[in-house]
């Protein structure tokens, strides 16, 4: 791996342990709605735990370390309740919000 993609996954792992910054990065791969989007945020909160790490977030979820790998790689899909630990885990939450703009909207 090239010098500089290493000091940038460093970086990008060192700002993911500040809730703020993980919500953030979530967010976005989270409303991603492109095809692969489930895939990329997946992928997005495996950084995330990546951040916290593995072995911790883990064992805080009550997850083996391998069903959080695979859970986090895209290979099975993860149930709602392995995201919601992994979350909270690393002290996020799942939310639903409202869609401004929406057809049904009636503001």
């Amino acid at each position: 791996m090239p010098k500089r993609v290493r000091k940038y996954e460093s970086s990008l792992i060192e700002s993911l342990k500040d809730p703020k910054e993980a919500a953030a990065y979530l967010s976005v791969h989270i409303e991603d709605d492109s095809e692969d989007a489930e895939e990329y945020f997946l992928l997005a909160l495996r950084d995330v735990a990546k951040a916290y790490g593995f072995a911790e977030v883990s064992e805080q979820a009550n997850l083996g370390r391998e069903s959080l790998y695979k859970s986090l790689s895209g290979s099975v899909d993860p149930k709602l309740s392995t995201l919601r630990a992994i979350l909270n885990t690393v002290g996020l939450k799942l939310a639903v919000e409202p869609k401004i703009g929406h057809l049904h909207d009636h503001t």
